[in-house]
């Protein structure tokens, strides 16, 4: 089985005023199916408050990042899954209960997990 990352960043979910706890409630509906469905692995949101930083080798922290990823924020979610199609289901439904579109990305296989 292969694990698959869904995503959208922050700027995507806009949702009207006074409903932001039914997205909650949807969106935690959708992450006990996939636990109750044994294909769980991760979910959550970036910390915007907190600025991210690069650790060296050596273990010395400098301010910033990459900057390609100067805009890694939002919500992610990681599910373990035997098809693309599963994922595409499961990206559907993630979608329709944060209201908002979501990437999927698959990652490549790991020998080690």
């Amino acid at each position: 089985m292969a694990k698959y990352l869904i995503s959208f960043p922050s700027s995507a979910m806009v949702i009207p005023e006074g409903e932001f706890q039914a997205v909650v409630d949807a969106s935690h509906a959708v992450i006990a199916q996939a636990q109750a469905a044994g294909v769980y692995v991760f979910a959550g949101g970036i910390n915007e408050s907190i600025a991210p930083v690069k650790v060296s080798a050596d273990g010395s922290v400098a301010e910033g990042t990459y900057p390609e990823t100067r805009r890694i924020e939002g919500g992610y979610t990681i599910l373990e899954l035997p098809s693309r199609e599963e994922a595409v289901a499961w990206a559907a439904k993630i979608a329709a209960a944060c209201r908002c579109d979501q990437e999927l990305r698959e990652f490549m296989y790991d020998p080690m997990s």
